[in-house]
């Protein structure tokens, strides 16, 4: 604020603003010093000052461009559980205590007309209507004067929290007007907020409100299109009438409104209010600084005084006014000129009403964009953030999703969403249980903090001699330790992990000939304890390892990882198991990547836990708030994957170097089980050969992982060729294994905010849960009666039989036709397939290279032939993983599930069912709720796996000729 000196009262043109012409002048500032130096209060006593406004930019001015608030902010930082927003308010809410209690004499002197201090709602919450409603709540209560304003934007999300607020009697300073009939909303809102206040017994002559009305920034915008539009006109009369409307626009706009305000205010309606006391809901001039020099610096002020009203003025401005401003009753001079502006504006096409709504928009940006960056400036970790250096990701996207994701961009900013996320505010999602399964935000600090007990296993596990670690899991038990198996390979001196994730009893065994069982330590992970295959495993491997080294020593070699009070905690408990290492409950399997459920197996396989989880934290910084949306990795890839597929972009498609090129399975589970659900969502789409841009539909998007060493030349070109053809591409360089830990971070705030642009509960799994209670029905039923239900196949040819539900079989055999052949029902099948559907190949069998190298040509023909996205999983683990979009998301997908007999099967120790069993009963459930969800599904049942597998091939081949 200037420290110049006041003019003598008698001469002072500011009093004479209120003393001759009725107009109240309120200050647009606000600083520690201002109040502290006693400047606020000579302000009230020589310039007749009446009110102080505040705002965002304002509070971020004075915070990072004064030292008013070093001491205090240094104070705040060291107290526990303040987020950035709680230090901002604490901070502003005792400015705004300070000035309400300075001005407090003009409020009781005015009968309550004068004397506010005004301070926004966040401005994140411009479009939330009941967010803002609370906010402003809050606002009201801590800062307890009866003369505060809270400003609430005049969005039309807002309205409603503005008309709420006032029937509760609070003040209220709507801010970001700019359109007479927005104005008319407003008013009407107060006088039917003072009804309902009035009709609860309020007392509505407590009750004060003021409509911001914004005045230059019109003309900048005006000024800004009559300029373009001059440099093109030629016609001497279109020329003239643009010249007419500069510098002009605003304040016709203004005085319109005006003239509106009294009507409403002098109404039947507003009268009866008036009998009560109700004071008019004032007009204020706001954003009254000459934007251009061409003006007089005191133009928007002097133009707009009149009568109950009021002018907040920024310190420049204010003390110019002072200086040489000349009052005089201008606002309702020159009506009919008014009228002729705004008649001009039409006549030249310019439309006012998307001016003040460009206005508007821009405004909400201007203010929340400060907002954003003074909570950087008073959050501690910001410092951290700004060095912190992570992979590159780059993107190219087609027109269309660059418009969107631009939009989206731009959201995310306005309403402050990655500060939101960081908050764990639900809300961002379906408003449900998301803040309960957040915890995986904050896992890498709390790992690093407890970093001594990963060092203090590897070196357990490296003297105990092990050559083999077998862990014992599903989905997001399974699928981080596989991806650092497969990644980081065997590591000198620490045993060979190996994951055990399927209930085929051919890959159970195949497993446990792998390893020396007496020279093996075992991992069991089940985060709930309840899930059926890491019981079933663990009960047939803890039965085979007694039987090597004798109950005495089995424990010994078993070690669990589940959360705290599991049912699988009391299972190892009793058992005797080295060590019990707990999971967090508010992590869900498929984010606990960085929790015990991978970083135990990482120790135990000697990788430096600790390294990968420092990596980790690095990409955790860099993905907080701290770090401009734009340019925030996690954040922009989500946003990517979130716009592009409601663009109808939902397939996508991954692509990894051959050193990483397990990474797609963890990532295939992480967006699939978060976001396929309510019919909407991600399809990941990994190891699917590439091809040439024109097998590729418009519903792909395409994710390249790509490592610095080790990459594949061809990879390159065909990705550079898919995105030339105008596909969206996310390229992401790693330049280090070790910054696997960066990239599950990165993925997993993608794949959150992905689900809060598509609109789902990205931490559920509904209807994996579904395929549960189907499977536990059929093996109930199994225990009871020593087999599975009976069915009936649609065909059965050569050693395959084809199974499905009544009504696919309807549409089969009508497609079908006369030939109803293995071929030919295949035929029928994959014609279903249309533009923007995918194909899932769901195979029933041990995972293994001759069975992979086999389904992988039968989906490459079909994506080939038919030019549709093509997925493949093995089950049961897919179960876990993609199931839940097969099943909940899209209903895009077209479904072909391969079963075999077992030609030989393992006992589940204590239970009458065997694993094969149990696989059969896992493949019919799944089937079931395919099938209950109206899915496009048909099951091809071998009775030799080899052959079988070879027949299938020739019969999709002749069906897709």
């Amino acid at each position: 604020m200037s420290a110049t000196t006041a003019t003598p009262a008698a001469t002072n043109p500011l009093k004479e603003m209120f003393s001759k012409y009725g107009q109240s002048v309120w200050l647009d500032y606000i600083r520690r010093s201002l109040i502290s130096s006693g400047d606020l209060k000579r302000m009230l006593d020589e310039d007749g000052l009446g009110g102080v406004t505040s705002n965002p930019a304002i509070f971020e001015k004075a915070i990072t461009g004064s030292t008013d608030y070093t001491e205090a902010l240094v104070e705040l930082q060291k107290e526990k559980g303040l987020d950035a927003n709680a230090i901002y308010e604490r901070m502003a809410i005792k400015d705004i205590q300070d000035a309400a209690d300075v001005l407090r004499p003009v409020y009781d002197r005015t009968n309550k007309r004068d004397g506010y201090v005004s301070f926004e709602v966040s401005p994140f919450l411009a479009k939330d209507t009941e967010g803002t409603i609370k906010d402003a709540r809050r606002l009201w209560k801590a800062v307890n004067r009866p003369n505060l304003m809270v400003k609430i934007p005049a969005t039309p999300e807002c309205i409603e929290s503005i008309q709420t607020c006032l029937s509760e009697g609070i003040n209220i300073n709507v801010t970001l007007l700019f359109a007479l009939d927005w104005y008319e909303k407003v008013a009407f809102a107060y006088i039917a907020g003072l009804k309902k206040y009035a009709a609860s017994g309020g007392d509505v002559s407590h009750v004060a409100s003021v409509a911001s009305f914004f005045i230059s920034r019109i003309d900048s915008m005006v000024d800004s299109i009559v300029k373009t539009r001059l440099k093109t006109a030629h016609d001497a009369t279109e020329r003239s009438l643009l010249r007419s409307l500069l510098g002009k626009v605003a304040i016709a706009n203004a005085k319109i409104t005006y003239q509106r305000y009294k009507e409403i205010f002098s109404s039947a309606d507003w009268k009866e209010l008036a009998k009560k006391g109700a004071q008019t809901q004032r007009v204020l001039w706001a954003s009254t600084s000459t934007k251009d020099p061409a003006y007089s610096d005191v133009y928007y002020v002097e133009e707009l005084i009149g009568p109950d009203t009021v002018d907040t003025i920024p310190p420049a401005t204010f003390d110019a006014f002072r200086d040489h401003g000349k009052p005089k009753a201008s606002l309702e001079a020159d009506l009919d000129t008014a009228h002729d502006v705004m008649d001009t504006l039409a006549a030249v096409g310019i439309s006012m009403a998307k001016v003040t709504d460009d206005c508007r928009t821009q405004a909400v940006k201007l203010f929340a964009e400060p907002f954003d960056k003074m909570l950087n400036s008073v959050d501690a970790k910001c410092k951290v953030a700004a060095g912190a250096h992570v992979d590159p990701q780059t993107y190219t996207l087609p027109a269309d999703v660059q418009k969107e994701f631009d939009a989206t961009v731009d959201d995310w900013k306005m309403t402050g969403k990655v500060r939101r996320l960081w908050g764990r505010d639900a809300a961002l999602w379906t408003n449900s249980d998301e803040a309960s399964w957040l915890g995986w935000m904050g896992i890498t600090e709390d790992q690093l903090s407890h970093q001594d007990r990963f060092v203090h296993l590897a070196s357990e596990i490296k003297q105990g001699g092990y050559k083999h670690a077998l862990l014992l899991g599903m989905g997001g038990s399974s699928l981080c330790p596989e991806v650092l198996k497969m990644t980081f390979g065997k590591i000198d001196g620490f045993p060979e992990l190996h994951v055990l994730d399927s209930t085929d009893p051919a890959q159970v065994k195949a497993f446990e000939q792998k390893v020396d069982l007496a020279k093996t330590v075992f991992i069991v992970s089940s985060k709930s304890g309840s899930t059926l295959e890491p019981n079933i495993f663990k009960q047939y491997f803890y039965e085979r390892v007694k039987q090597v080294v004798g109950a005495d020593k089995v424990g010994s070699r078993f070690i669990a990882v589940t959360d705290p009070g599991s049912k699988f905690e009391k299972v190892a408990e009793a058992d005797g198991f080295h060590h019990i290492y707990h999971g967090l409950p508010s992590i869900g399997g498929r984010y606990s990547a960085l929790s015990n459920f991978g970083m135990i197996p990482a120790a135990v396989m000697g990788i430096d836990a600790a390294k990968f989880l420092d990596r980790a934290d690095v990409m955790a910084v860099s993905c907080s708030p701290c770090v401009p949306v734009d340019k925030n990795p996690g954040v922009v890839l989500g946003l990517i994957l979130g716009t592009a597929a409601r663009k109808g972009r939902d397939k996508v498609t991954l692509i990894t170097s051959p050193p990483i090129s397990d990474l797609g399975a963890w990532l295939e589970q992480l967006m699939a089980e978060s976001t396929g659900k309510d019919g909407k969502g991600l399809i990941p789409v990994d190891r699917e050969a590439l091809g040439s841009p024109d097998v590729y539909g418009k519903d792909r998007v395409f994710a390249y992982i790509r490592t610095d060493k080790g990459f594949d030349p061809q990879q390159d070109a065909a990705v550079e060729a898919i995105a030339k053809a105008g596909h969206p591409v996310v390229r992401i360089a790693i330049d280090d294994i070790y910054n696997l830990g960066e990239e599950m971070f990165r993925w997993e705030i993608a794949t959150a905010v992905a689900g809060s642009v598509i609109g789902i509960n990205a931490f559920n799994q509904p209807d994996v849960e579904a395929s549960k209670i189907a499977t536990r029905k059929l093996t109930s039923e199994y225990e009871k009666t020593g087999k599975l239900p009976d069915e009936s196949p649609i065909l059965s040819e050569g050693g395959v039989k084809l199974f499905t539900d009544d009504k696919n079989a309807a549409a089969l055999a009508s497609a079908a036709g006369s030939d109803k052949s293995l071929a030919g029902y295949l035929k029928a099948h994959l014609n279903r397939l249309g533009a923007g559907d995918y194909f899932g190949l769901l195979g029933y069998i041990e995972m293994n290279q001759p069975h992979e190298d086999k389904l992988q040509s039968i989906r490459k023909a079909v994506r080939d032939k038919k030019k549709v996205a093509t997925c493949l999983g093995f089950g049961p683990r897919f179960l876990h993983s993609t199931g839940q979009a097969y099943k909940g998301g899209p209903n895009s997908g077209v479904f072909l599930q391969v079963t075999c007999d077992d030609k030989a099967d393992l006992p589940v120790p204590g239970q009458k069912y065997t694993f094969g069993a149990v696989k059969a009963a896992q493949a019919r459930g799944d089937f079931q709720v395919l099938a209950e969800r109206n899915r496009r599904a048909l099951r091809v049942h071998l009775s030799d796996v080899e052959s079988g597998l070879v027949t299938l091939q020739g019969a999709v081949q002749k069906a897709l000729s």
